[in-house]
């Protein structure tokens, strides 16, 4: 395949630490260029990455003829604003999660030119141990999965940071409480019918700092999880079924260096084993699928409308919040 060239949009934080040098490690593709609205921090991760291009604002990367594709990893405000000028440039947008802070937002992404393929950045999707826990449950290895139950937390009460600032969409639930709802969309390869929320906000930042969900996926089946950014760092997955069940570690953020692990129960309790996948880059993955899809050597899978179908699921969460009572996305 002819490999894919790629832009990059801002010096954010998850694109230079993550999902850059994972992109960096395929021979499908290829990043020529970074922008930031300063040069200089353009130049100077150009010069770090090894990036042959820098722009000093992002408008300027994206009149560049050069490059077919973007990342942006901006803040969740600015997803929609740079994704629909990016796609009115021509360019095909890898955009990273939330694609925005509402439904009513993300389906401004349906004015985007049909040629230009846009998706919502979830790694886990191209993930290796996400994809073997998906194949085990379509195969019946622990019969009917009933539930799924998801933690994940971090601590961060740090003022300056985009995570804190509501008015730009921060807080937990847009940040790591997509996770859980993408992955159970993912695994019992369904939409929930109603979500509750109970949600707690930090009274200086107004953001949500702790948050539980329950999803009802019917036939008996729901996703239960709890997120937060003022927890003990931790992340665990396990999906429940009949028969079994399976645990994946490090669901979200899995080791780029180091095989990932997931465990497989049968009916004695805590009696299983462990599975190492050789070592993968789940970032790599994710955008060499994207390009496969621009080169169209494979069909695309999750576009606009799976993203805005995520963010009505979210919406129904912060609509409980408020009324306390179940809500269909």
């Amino acid at each position: 395949m002819k490999p894919v060239k790629w832009g990059i949009i801002s010096t954010a934080n998850i694109g230079v630490a993550k999902v850059i040098p994972g992109m960096l490690k395929s021979k499908d593709l290829e990043i020529v260029a970074i922008s930031s609205r300063k040069l200089k921090t353009a130049q100077e991760w150009a010069g770090k990455l090894g990036i042959p291009k820098a722009y000093g604002s992002y408008e300027e990367m994206l009149a560049d003829p050069e490059i077919e594709a973007v990342y942006n990893p901006l803040p969740n405000h600015l997803h929609v604003p740079l994704t629909l000028a990016a796609a009115k440039a021509g360019k095909h947008v890898l955009c990273e999660k939330p694609i925005a802070i509402s439904a009513k937002e993300a389906m401004q992404l349906r004015r985007a030119p049909k040629n230009v393929f846009i998706a919502e950045a979830f790694m886990v999707r191209y993930a290796t141990q996400w994809l073997a826990a998906r194949d085990l449950v379509r195969k019946k290895k622990i019969g009917d999965v009933r539930a799924i139950q998801v933690m994940f937390s971090y601590f961060n009460r740090d003022p300056k940071n985009v995570r804190n600032m509501a008015d730009i969409g921060g807080g937990g639930m847009l940040d790591i409480g997509c996770y859980p709802i993408t992955t159970a969309r993912f695994i019992f390869d369904a939409e929930p019918v109603r979500v509750t929320a109970t949600i707690d906000r930090d009274p200086k930042f107004g953001t949500d700092r702790l948050a539980g969900g329950l999803a009802d996926f019917g036939d008996g089946r729901h996703l239960s999880f709890t997120v937060s950014t003022q927890l003990a760092p931790y992340q665990r997955v396990n999906i429940m079924g009949t028969k079994g069940r399976i645990e994946i570690e490090i669901p979200f953020n899995a080791p780029p260096d180091k095989p990932n692990r997931y465990f497989v129960q049968g009916m004695d309790m805590n009696v299983g084993e462990w599975t190492e996948l050789p070592v993968s880059d789940q970032y790599q993955l994710q955008a060499e699928a994207f390009g496969r899809v621009i080169r169209k050597k494979q069909k695309p899978v999750w576009g606009v409308d799976d993203a805005i179908q995520n963010m009505k699921i979210l919406d129904a969460f912060f609509r409980s919040e408020k009324s306390r009572k179940w809500e269909k996305p």
